[in-house]
């Protein structure tokens, strides 16, 4: 049986997601320039926060994306939604919520596209760099049309490695993961957004990124984009990503034997990239 999601049909939904996730990413710094201490804060959780400012850009991105491809499903942090039989869209309007109130531009935008049991489609507007990362599956991964590469790092005393941190997992175990990475003398760096940790592996700024518990719109466009650009990455599998979350790793390719220990913590195998 035929895909009815063909290559023109995800150029299509990619060219959507790109200039969506950029437009919106621009209105979310705009406003939030304009905002400065007034921005309007509420707490879901400990450090947990939604700004106004998230459920806007959420509602923006739906509205643009379903009123392109109705036939679509629709899945957002702020608002909830299900994977579906049709394609399945899967955002976080802004990835790194306590780093936007803060006024540290490490946030980002990120937008995926799932179908048919796979992930397809990755865009994530970078608020660093005023710009868009993205991937379609199989065809690599690039910023504004410039391809992007992993790291070529082979030496640990080289490498910069990203981590990140859930309150539902361990953190004796984080602080464990980070001891070993500086016995092999490592540099290491929490960041606050994974959309955008994942895109510092994708472009060779980071070496890894691992976080213990994400949900899907966390990481999807990232992970796909990382993949794309020639890193390794291992994560659960989709559907289950999708129900429940899980752990990501992402890491250049001349490092894999360095991290094969995260791999063997979360019991993954399946590397892609």
């Amino acid at each position: 049986m035929s895909s009815a999601f063909d290559a023109a049909a995800l150029n299509t939904r990619a060219a959507a997601a790109i200039e969506i996730a950029r437009r919106v990413g621009r209105e979310a710094a705009r406003f939030r320039a304009e905002m400065g201490s007034g921005l309007e804060v509420e707490n879901k959780g400990l450090q947990d926060f939604v700004t106004v400012a998230d459920r806007n850009a959420e509602q923006a991105i739906r509205d643009g994306l379903l009123s392109m491809f109705p036939q679509d499903t629709f899945m957002g942090e702020e608002t909830g939604g299900t994977s579906g039989s049709a394609g399945t869209w899967v955002v976080d309007p802004i990835d790194g919520t306590t780093n936007y109130i803060r006024g540290f531009r490490h946030w980002g935008v990120s937008i995926a596209f799932c179908a048919e049991g796979r992930l397809e489609i990755g865009a994530v507007y970078d608020a660093a760099k005023d710009s868009v990362a993205s991937a379609i599956r199989g065809r690599g991964a690039f910023r504004e049309g410039v391809p992007v590469h992993a790291a070529k790092t082979t030496d640990p005393a080289n490498a910069m490695c990203i981590l990140g941190h859930s309150r539902k997992t361990s953190f004796d175990e984080h602080l464990a993961v980070s001891h070993r990475l500086h016995e092999h003398g490592m540099d290491y760096r929490r960041m606050g957004a994974a959309a955008i940790d994942l895109l510092r592996v994708a472009e060779g700024a980071a070496d890894l990124y691992y976080e213990r518990h994400l949900n899907a719109w966390d990481m999807l466009a990232g992970a796909l984009i990382a993949s794309e650009a020639g890193a390794k990455v291992a994560m659960p599998e989709l559907q289950t990503l999708l129900e429940h979350g899980g752990p990501v790793v992402a890491f250049t390719p001349g490092l894999a034997r360095e991290f094969e220990f995260i791999l063997e913590i979360e019991g993954l195998s399946a590397v892609t990239g």
